[in-house]
């Protein structure tokens, strides 16, 4: 009787103490967009809790030199001779090598993490807002930490993400 009794104030006391939490439902989306001109393509994943953003994961693919890390299967259907079609995150000291050369001052994964950082919290209403008539001009430093030129495109990936969640 004493065990059915303290399982019973248990019981009581986890109802008490848990029984307002509101467990808040995740639901994802997705897209594919041309965030970074012609010969690549973006894929960004939202997830959603109501209206807000709560997480964002960016990446890009692209057609690489042989020896970057590869997507699965890339050799039966790849038509560009001596490249792989690659995840720009996955090859991001690679990757970023080049774009060293051509002035930028850090890694290509540190400026996605900047931009993913900085939609979380954020609502579709928000964010087309923010978009509303700008330029990748206007985005060059709009995102602390991202100092990509097409920032501005890997937003826009994320509005149309968030436009896919049901």
């Amino acid at each position: 009787m004493k065990k059915l009794s303290i399982l019973l104030v248990l019981a009581l006391v986890c109802s008490i103490a848990f029984g307002g939490m509101a467990v808040a439902e995740v639901q994802m989306g997705q897209a594919f967009y041309a965030a970074h001109g012609s010969y690549s393509f973006c894929v960004a994943t939202v997830a959603m809790e109501g209206d807000v953003i709560s997480g964002v994961l960016i990446d890009e693919f692209q057609y690489l030199a042989e020896g970057a890390v590869a997507v699965p299967n890339t050799e039966t259907f790849t038509t560009a001779e001596g490249k792989v079609l690659a995840s720009k995150r996955l090859n991001d000291e690679a990757y970023s090598a080049g774009m060293a050369e051509a002035g930028s001052t850090q890694n290509l994964a540190l400026s996605y993490d900047a931009i993913e950082e900085f939609l979380v919290g954020k609502t579709l209403a928000e964010l087309e807002a923010l978009v509303d008539g700008k330029t990748s001009e206007d985005f060059v430093d709009a995102v602390a930490g991202s100092t990509l030129t097409d920032t501005l495109g890997y937003i826009q990936a994320v509005i149309e993400a968030v436009k896919t969640v049901k």
